[in-house]
C-alpha cells in the first residue's frame, strides 16, 4: 500500500468521537475507508452514530491533519497498517473491537508471531521483577514474543528479560504515540526494543499519554498474545483490567503467587481464584499453548539460569555457600542479620556477598539488605 493510500484510514482516526469501536462498524458496513468518506449523511447516521461525528466524515474535516500525520510518519519512520494488510495481527482481529489502523516502529513482522503478554505493577517488589525477567527470558528463550505496555515496573522488566535473551524479541504497546517515549526513563530500553523488536500503538503520533489511554492500550495488549501473565498488581491495578480483557477474548490468563502479606500479590491470588492457571516457571505457561503451538517453539537448551545452578553447587566457597543458603529470593536481610546466623564476622560476610554478586547470584538493595537472584 502507497503512503497516500493511508490518508483516508488516518483521516477516520483523526475524526473526533469516532474511535475504534464506530470505525469498525462503518469499515464493516461500507467496506473501506473511501467508501465511507463518500456516504451521505443519511447513509451515517443510519449506522446511529452521532450526527457530529457523521457531519464531520461528510465534511472530510480531519483531512488536512490526516496529511500532516502522514508526513509525520513518514520523518519518523513509522509505519502505518490497516487491519487489512498480512502483516496485521491477525489475532488482535479476533477481538471486539480491534484498532482499524496502528503505528508501528521497528519491525512489523514480529506481529504475528505466537506471544505471550506479562504484564504487572508499576511497584513491584524485588520478587515481582526477578519473576518477570526470568518468565520473559525464558518465554522469549523459546521463541516467544513478549508483549508488555512499557510502563515502568513489572513491564520495563519483562522487556528487558526478553531482550536479555540471545534471540529474544518483544513488543511494546503504548498508551500514547509512537513518538512519545514515556517514562522517561525508559528510553534505553525503548531504543533496544525499537532495534531488535517493535512499538506498537493506535494513538495518532504526538500523543500525550494520559491516564484513560492505558484502559484502552490494555485491551491491545491482551489481544495480541496467546495469553496473559500477571506479575503483581494490586486491588485496582491496571492489570486486573488486562487480565479481564483477555478472558472476554477467550485468552488464557496465568498468575504468578506472591507474598500473600503484600498489597501487590492482590491481583494474582484474586485471579488463581477465579480459575487462572498459577505459575511458577516458564513450563507452567507453555504447557497451556495448543499443540500446534507448543510444536513451533525453539527446542529448551541450555540457559543462563542452569548455568548458574550449575556454579552454585560446584563453584562457591563455603563461605558463599552458607550466606547463598542463608538468603531467600522474596525476603531480603540485612547484613547485620546476615552475620549473626552465619557466624562469621562482618568482613568474611561483606567479601563473600561482594563475590556472590560479582557472580549474579545475590542482589543489595538499599539499606545493606540482599537478596538471593532467582536463577
Amino acid at each position: 500500500m502507497g503512503p497516500d493510500q493511508y490518508l483516508e484510514w488516518l483521516a477516520l482516526a483523526l475524526t473526533p468521537g469516532l474511535g475504534a469501536r464506530l470505525t469498525g462498524k462503518l469499515l464493516r458496513e461500507f467496506g473501506n475507508p473511501e467508501a465511507i468518506f463518500h456516504a451521505s449523511l443519511t447513509a451515517l447516521e443510519a449506522q446511529q452514530i452521532p450526527v457530529a461525528v457523521a457531519q464531520a466524515i461528510v465534511s472530510r474535516q480531519s483531512m488536512s491533519a490526516a496529511a500532516k500525520q502522514l508526513a509525520q510518519a513518514e520523518a519518523a519512520k513509522c509505519r502505518l497498517l490497516t487491519w487489512d494488510e498480512p502483516l496485521y495481527p491477525q489475532v488482535l482481529r479476533e477481538i471486539y473491537d480491534p484498532p482499524p489502523l496502528l503505528y508501528v516502529k521497528g519491525n512489523a513482522e514480529l506481529l504475528n508471531r505466537h506471544s505471550i503478554a506479562i504484564v504487572g505493577t508499576r511497584r513491584p517488589t524485588p520478587y515481582g521483577n526477578q519473576m518477570a525477567e526470568r518468565l520473559a527470558r525464558d518465554l522469549a528463550a523459546r521463541g516467544l514474543v513478549i508483549v508488555s505496555g512499557l510502563a515502568r515496573g513489572i513491564d520495563a522488566t519483562a522487556h528487558k528479560g526478553a531482550l536479555g535473551s540471545v534471540q529474544g524479541v518483544t513488543v511494546g504497546v503504548l498508551g500514547c504515540g509512537v513518538d512519545v517515549i514515556y517514562p522517561k526513563e525508559n528510553r534505553k530500553i525503548f531504543a533496544e526494543i525499537e532495534e531488535r523488536g517493535a512499538i506498537i500503538s493506535e494513538f495518532p503520533l504526538g500523543t500525550f499519554p494520559a491516564p484513560q489511554n492505558f484502559p484502552i492500550r490494555n485491551r491491545i495488549i491482551a489481544g495480541m498474545a496467546r495469553g496473559v501473565v500477571v506479575v503483581e498488581g494490586a486491588q485496582y491495578s491496571g492489570s486486573l483490567i488486562t487480565a479481564r480483557l483477555a478472558m472476554d477474548s477467550g485468552r488464557e490468563v496465568f498468575a504468578v503467587p506472591g507474598n500473600a502479606t503484600q498489597p501487590a500479590s492482590f491481583g494474582p491470588h484474586q485471579l488463581i481464584k477465579q480459575g487462572a492457571k498459577l505459575v511458577a516457571s516458564w513450563e507452567d505457561v507453555v504447557e497451556e499453548l495448543p499443540t500446534s503451538v507448543r510444536a513451533e517453539l525453539l527446542p529448551v537448551e541450555t540457559t543462563n539460569g542452569d548455568k548458574r545452578a550449575s556454579l552454585v553447587e560446584g563453584g562457591l566457597t563455603p563461605a558463599e555457600k552458607t550466606l547463598y543458603v542463608l538468603l531467600a529470593v522474596d525476603a531480603s536481610k540485612h547484613v547485620d542479620q546476615l552475620v549473626e546466623e552465619s557466624k562469621m564476622n562482618s568482613s568474611e560476610v561483606l567479601s563473600a556477598l561482594f563475590e556472590l554478586e560479582m557472580k549474579g547470584l545475590v542482589q543489595q538493595l538499599p539499606g545493606k539488605q540482599f537478596l538471593k537472584v532467582m536463577l
